[in-house]
């Protein structure tokens, strides 16, 4: 994989805060002209470095006032695909992960309230073939929620 430089990382930190913002504007944070900046966001897209871009909502506008994370214990481990492509037919589950430790899975579900969340734990996610227990953590407030942070090395030149 090609190396970031300094460029790159401070071309991330701005469009991981606003990735709406004007090329031309971050050529001007960045003292660079705008062609560069377009220049960088492809190579960083060619590269895989930003793999998607969108808006992000926000569930509880929406309705979905419950948020949980999920420990999901397999029967096998090996079970894994399998399982994550059936939870990927639920649209209110929005992440899976397959984790070492307690649980097999961890995934994050959206609810509209409890009562949804009981129908999608007892009628959806414990009816994954495979699924041997559930242990279901509600999040009460979301304290934080941040893209990762690149260090720029300030002594670096562009």
């Amino acid at each position: 994989m090609d190396r970031l430089d300094n460029l790159d990382k401070k071309i991330l930190n701005i469009v991981m805060g606003n990735a709406r913002m004007a090329s031309k504007d971050i050529a001007e944070q960045c003292g660079v002209s705008r062609a560069a900046i377009h220049q960088r966001l492809q190579r960083l897209i060619d590269m895989r470095v930003i793999t998607g871009s969108g808006y992000v909502v926000d569930p509880h506008r929406l309705g979905y006032n419950t948020c949980t994370y999920i420990g999901v214990s397999l029967e096998k481990g090996s079970l894994y695909r399998e399982a994550a492509q059936q939870l990927e037919q639920i649209p209110e589950v929005v992440e899976c992960h397959f984790t070492t430790g307690p649980y097999s899975m961890l995934i994050k579900v959206y609810a509209f309230d409890n009562q949804h969340l009981m129908q999608l734990l007892n009628d959806k996610i414990q009816h994954i073939p495979g699924v041997n227990t559930t242990e279901t953590l509600i999040s009460l407030e979301q304290s934080l929620n941040r893209q990762i942070y690149i260090p720029v090395d300030p002594n670096a030149r562009k």
